[in-house]
Formats: structure tokens, sequence, C-alpha cells
């Protein structure tokens, strides 16, 4: 397990130091504190990914460098074929008047992303599971893979109360999804100076929700990220180091969410890639970016009236989005290099490319409600919105192109070319 030392304040200003700590520091219960080393400010290198929208390129496929592009075809599904579909993302079926931005397709540098064909996909798949772990957009893209899949087969229902689970008997394919918002262990009894009923996170213990089924995946889609905004507690080497938004006046606060959300993605990574029974595929998807303009989601951001996709000189650059991704491009280096299975570990880098895509979140549309509130109040404010998640059908639907041609050549053994 990685070591961390913390200089806040030299962080804060974008400097990083190397430094290591010459002693231990005795923490409050008597037990040494393990010094703490952070992942190095986000730079041109480790920071938001090029994308790619003219001009030449290096010859090399990459999948995620290219152009949005407008597709004739239309969506994979239809927002009334697929009954799995949360309804605060069923946009045309909660009255949103739009819906060209359902018909645009991301098209890489010199290679293609196929269509995603469920017939297809269900062959690949044979006898095979795919999981879903992570927060409520790793939902979304959960609900987006079964509405394409629906349109091939209706599966059989075999959930429970610690996962969803659905089995396509045709094949034999099973696809899972297990809530891990965090991705290490959680708990909410007293511990030193936090209190009782405050989510602790253990950042260096992984959720053993998602572990104790993970030498049954053959394919795992993995992501997190929004929810290290919400309440919480960092505990590390069973010390409290860290919260947000909440704090305890007279401790030392050693570090803050991103830092928090670097040291458990990679926990959660490396707990992973060195599971002995392991050796599936893992796609680790990076950070979702939103589209809040004017306030966040509770106040008084919106993202209403986009309806395509945004050129270049739109697209707006966002701190905290491109500091989440930095943490999760270290994470993922570090859980490369401790490789210790026969598992394979694949980047899904879909924030930049998303960063164009402002048009495809339910926005003030979140339900089917013929009273809802769309437009902006006598006062200019605008009503409640989700520019988080995305609309079914919609852009989520290409996160699952990735996953199918990652996939595909994972399994036909061409990985090396992405």
């Amino acid at each position: 397990m990685m070591e961390f030392l913390i200089n806040l304040q030299q962080h804060q200003k974008g400097r990083h130091t190397m430094e290591t700590a010459s002693t231990a520091e005795i923490s409050g219960n008597g037990k040494k504190t393990e010094p703490i080393v952070l992942p190095p400010p986000i730079s041109s290198e480790n920071g938001t990914a090029k994308v790619i929208t003219s001009g030449s390129s290096t010859g090399k496929c990459d999948l995620f460098q290219g152009k949005w592009v407008h597709d004739s075809l239309g969506p994979l599904y239809k927002y009334d074929s697929c009954p799995i579909l949360t309804q605060a993302q069923n946009c045309q079926g909660n009255g949103r008047p739009d819906k060209d931005y359902e018909n645009w397709r991301w098209q890489p540098m010199n290679c293609d992303l196929p269509r995603f064909d469920a017939h297809k996909f269900l062959e690949l798949m044979h006898g095979k599971t795919l999981a879903f772990v992570g927060d409520s957009v790793a939902r979304n893209q959960m609900e987006s893979m079964m509405c394409i899949l629906w349109q091939a087969e209706t599966p059989q229902n075999r959930g429970n109360r610690k996962m969803q689970r659905w089995f396509f008997r045709s094949q034999s394919v099973t696809v899972i999804r297990i809530w891990s918002a965090w991705l290490v262990h959680t708990s909410s009894e007293a511990f030193q100076f936090a209190p009782e009923g405050l989510t602790k996170l253990h950042l260096d213990k992984i959720d053993e929700t998602f572990m104790d089924y993970l030498p049954t995946f053959d394919v795992l889609v993995i992501s997190s990220g929004h929810w290290f905004t919400k309440k919480a507690a960092f505990l590390y080497k069973d010390n409290v180091v860290g919260g947000q938004l909440w704090w305890e006046k007279g401790h030392e606060r050693k570090i803050e969410n991103a830092e928090a959300f670097a040291i458990a993605t990679e926990t959660a990574l490396k707990g992973i890639v060195s599971h002995p029974d392991y050796k599936g595929l893992t796609i680790f998807r990076t950070f979702s970016p939103d589209h809040y303009e004017g306030g966040s989601w509770n106040t008084g951001g919106s993202c209403t009236g986009k309806v395509r996709p945004f050129t270049d000189n739109e697209v707006v650059a966002n701190g905290f989005t491109d500091l989440m991704k930095s943490r999760q491009l270290y994470a993922y280096g570090e859980a490369k290099k401790n490789l210790k299975n026969r598992s394979k570990l694949i980047l899904a880098d879909i924030t930049s490319i998303f960063a164009f895509r402002g048009d495809g979140h339910p926005g003030p549309y979140r339900s089917p409600d013929p009273n809802k509130i769309t437009k902006r109040g006598p006062n200019g404010r605008p009503p409640p919105q989700d520019c988080l998640h995305w609309c079914m059908p919609g852009p989520v639907d290409t996160w699952n192109e990735f996953v199918f041609e990652i996939t595909r050549r994972h399994l036909n053994g061409s990985s090396n070319d992405m």
C-alpha cells in the first residue's frame, strides 16, 4: 500500500513535493501515522486528454481521439422500448421537446467505432459475466447497456438485495450492477473525533461488496468520483485524516476530497489487479463531466437550451473535473505498475470527449409530471435540473460502444491496438 506525505497549502497552489517524512507522526490514539504522499498536481501530461476534432493525427488508432458526427440512423433504442430505464433519465418520456442529441456518434481518428450490434455482443460474451461497479452514473451506463441488449432479447431478472443481475438465456450472458459509490469500505460508527452517523471512508480498504464477487467477472466496468463531494470523513491507516463538508476544529486536516479520491481509486484498482483469482478484463472509465452553468445542482446551475454538441470554442474548462480525472490517471498508472494477476486493465478515457456533450443531460426534464417547471421564473432563476446524468437514449450509449470494442479486441487478442 502506498505511503502519503501531504503539504496541502503547497498542493493547492499547484506545487508538489516529493519529500518524505523522516519520522512518522504519533496520532491521538498512540499509533504511528503513516506519512502521506500525494499524486502530482494537474498538468498537461496528467490532466485532460487531447480531443482531436480536425487536422492531422499520428496515424495510430486511438478510440478516444476523434470527433462527434451526425448520425442519420438515430439511437440504438427508443425511450419507450426499455422497461429498466430510470424515469429521471427518460428525457423523451419526460417531455423534452428536442431530440437531435440522440443523433450523434463518436468517430475516432484512423479507425472505426462500430455501431453497437446487440446480437453480436451477446455472441461475443457467450457464457460470460459483465459487471458494472460504481455510483449512479455507473448505473446510468449499466441501464444504457441493458436497454441496448433488450432490443435483441428480454432477459430474466435474477437480482437480489446485493446486486442487480440479468440473465440472457440465448448466450448464457449475465449482466450485473453492484453499488459502490466510493469503491472503498465504509462505516458509520463513531471513530476518534468523527461522530456516529457520519459516513467514514476507509481509503486503504477496498469495498468488499464487489470484491467478494470479483473472480466471477469476465468483464468489469468500474468508475466513481461524484460522491466524493458528499459529506464524509476520510480514514487512512485507522486515523481520521480529512473530511468533506465536515471537520472538527482543533484537528489538522491532512487531505481534501480530490486527494481522498486518488487514494481510494488506487486502493480499488490495486486490489483488483492483485486479486489471485481474478483474470478478467477491467475497463476503468474516467470521470464523467457535468455541465452546470451559473451554479451547481443545488445553487441554480443550469444546462437548459443545449440542443447539439459543443464546438471547440464552446467547451468550457472545468477545473474540478480536470483535477478528478488527473487523480484517476495517477491511480491507474500506479495500478498498472502493480499488476500481479492474469487480468487486464484498460482505460476508457471519456472525460474530454464528453465535455462536448452538454446537450445530453436531462436538465429540467427529470419526471413525467405535466406540471413540472421547465422555464426560468420571474426572478430569472432556473428550475431544478440534472446536468450530471445522461439522457437515455443519448450520448451515454457511446460508452457501451467503447465497452463492446474494447472487449472485442481483448477477447480476440488484439488489445494492443487500443
